[in-house]
C-alpha cells in the first residue's frame, strides 16, 4: 500500500512539471506571435 502511495505521488507530481512546462511553453510561443 506504501508502495502505491510514493507511485500515485510520483505520477502526480510529473504530471504538474508536465502541465507547467506545456503552460511555459504556450505563453512564450504566444509572446512570440505577436
Amino acid at each position: 500500500m506504501i508502495l502505491f502511495d510514493i507511485l500515485l505521488i510520483v505520477i502526480s507530481s510529473l504530471i504538474l512539471v508536465v502541465c507547467i512546462l506545456v503552460g511555459v511553453a504556450f505563453l512564450t510561443l504566444l509572446e512570440r506571435k505577436v
